[in-house]
């Protein structure tokens, strides 16, 4: 038998997902997943934070700042297209330790923000039919009453999007494009009813900032939601083994979702703002603002067309992250972090179909603890996004040279002096947004409950690595290689996880024959 033969008889088993997403669908999981229900149920709330031009402002520079560490994304997408996306970049540039901690947090940011999404649509339905959901109260947890019949619609909505996800990618791909397509004519009819109203006037968008703080304070404030206002566009790497395009194109991809998502929350901040003196709709304590707003100007027609914007971005939010959660799973598990079972795919459909239920199921938990729980945990989705951001522009930074000159010879660098600029103050953007919410000097400062709660996850996390470190470890780099990226890592030498393997290996003791 050849050498060859041999070496392709050694290879562990990979499973691999099928390429069924068409370029359109895969910028409507973007543009979905950042839009999500924020655009129609915080806009009061975000101008009592900022002041209109505040936060479209912050809003505007958070973009370009995800935009700069789009450029990170794109390259690593086109030149690693593999499911896992910032859990692969991780060990690419860090090891595995780091891959295990990027993805730790990120997939708790993206399965809390599916339980958010249902959470969402449980609230327009508290709105719309109060008399329906305030039924069979069963506890209240952190001030906020539980009902029998909210965690009933909330399971039963995650269990159709979970179905709806194992039947194929081509299926999740193409509803989410529709979802889209229905979300922005519904922002677009809302804002043309509103601009052409009598009873609306652009000068209740005054004052332009929020009066109680400076200016640069205010547009901070937005600022640092900005991992999860546009948390999203980053499923695009998730997906990426399944693109039936070449991956050269998903930056741009990533770009196009970014401008239309700040457009489409600027329009939806002009839009209600303009309905009435937005001070006054800030101080408001409606469960939902935004509706009241429109309600007081263009009546239950203006609010069915507001619910059907809403609907559509908490399902486009629903699919694009069960999407992104359980293709995270499935690489993790196939990369034997988690067990295997986990990373099995549907032989019908070719999905994570495991990845998926238990994403679902996670999920599932979340309505019985309540929406002023659950929204404790989900601002630590900022810090897994943030965290994911840093690692991904810091392998482009490594992977990227000032010169022709500093490539090793058979090395995956680049020369590109501009895009490791880029990368680096992507880095440098990232530690930046995870200040903001830590320090608690910070007017972004998620606050005790989540700052617990984050504590908590971190420790969970911990345990877990050492309960599976020796199993973990136990892989051979260039095995590891192949189960992550389809192929061996060339780096020149410089890998973290082949430094340990030379490390350990001086550390045996020698045999005598």
């Amino acid at each position: 038998m050849s050498k060859e033969k041999v070496r392709k008889l050694k290879k562990p088993a990979r499973e691999t997902l099928d390429k069924s997403l068409k370029p359109h669908w895969v910028w409507a999981i973007a543009l979905g997943s950042s839009i999500g229900w924020g655009a129609f149920v915080q806009p009061t709330g975000w101008m009592g934070e900022a002041g209109p031009l505040g936060v479209i402002i912050g809003f505007f520079i958070g973009a370009a700042l995800m935009m700069l560490i789009a450029v990170s994304y794109g390259f690593l997408i086109h030149k690693f297209p593999v499911s896992g996306g910032e859990f692969a970049y991780a060990f690419i540039g860090m090891g595995r330790k780091h891959a295990f901690f990027c993805s730790w947090f990120l997939t708790l940011g993206y399965i809390c923000i599916v339980a958010l999404n249902a959470s969402a649509f449980v609230l327009m339905i508290k709105f719309l039919f109060p008399s329906f959901i305030e039924h069979f109260q069963l506890y209240e947890l952190a001030g906020w009453s539980v009902y029998l019949p909210e965690i009933i619609i909330a399971i039963v909505l995650l269990a159709v999007f979970g179905y709806l996800n194992t039947r194929g990618g081509g299926l999740s791909g193409s509803l989410q494009f529709i979802f889209c397509v229905i979300m922005i004519a519904g922002v677009a009819a809302i804002a043309g009813w509103v601009g052409v109203s009598p009873q609306t006037d652009v000068s209740n968008l005054k004052p332009l900032f929020a009066p109680d703080k400076t200016a640069w304070a205010a547009i901070l404030s937005i600022v640092a939601i900005a991992p999860w206002a546009f948390v999203g566009f980053d499923n695009i790497p998730q997906a990426a083994e399944e693109f039936n395009f070449s991956s050269k194109k998903a930056f741009s991809l990533i770009i196009f979702a970014l401008i239309v998502a700040a457009l489409l929350y600027s329009v939806m901040i002009i839009a209600t703002g303009m309905t009435a003196p937005w001070t006054k709709l800030a101080e408001g304590t409606s469960t939902w603002g935004t509706a009241d707003a429109i309600m007081n100007v263009l009546g239950a027609g203006g609010v069915a067309i507001l619910a059907l914007a809403l609907v559509m971005g908490i399902f486009t939010g629903l699919n694009g992250f069960i999407l992104s959660a359980s293709r995270l799973l499935f690489a993790m598990s196939r990369a034997k972090v988690l067990p295997k079972f986990i990373g099995k795919t549907s032989t019908k459909h070719g999905t994570p179909a495991v990845a998926v239920m238990i994403t679902v199921a996670i999920a599932m938990i979340a309505p019985f603890f309540g929406r002023q729980v659950l929204l404790w945990i989900v601002d630590m989705s900022s810090i897994g996004v943030s965290i994911a951001y840093f690692y991904t522009c810091l392998t482009a930074f490594k992977l990227h040279k000032w010169s022709e000159a500093d490539i090793e010879e058979g090395a995956a660098h680049v020369a590109s002096p501009l895009k490791k600029a880029i990368a680096g103050f992507g880095c440098v953007a990232s530690v930046a947004f995870i200040g903001l919410l830590l320090i608690p000097a910070s007017p972004a400062f998620m606050g005790k409950e989540s700052f617990i709660a984050l504590v908590i996850w971190g420790v969970i996390g911990v345990v877990f690595y050492l309960a599976k470190r020796k199993e973990y470890n136990a892989i051979s780099h260039d095995e590891l290689s192949y189960l992550i990226l389809g192929k061996k890592l060339e780096l020149g030498g410089t890998h973290p996880d082949e430094v340990r393997e030379a490390e350990e290996r001086v550390k045996e003791p020698e045999t005598v024959s």
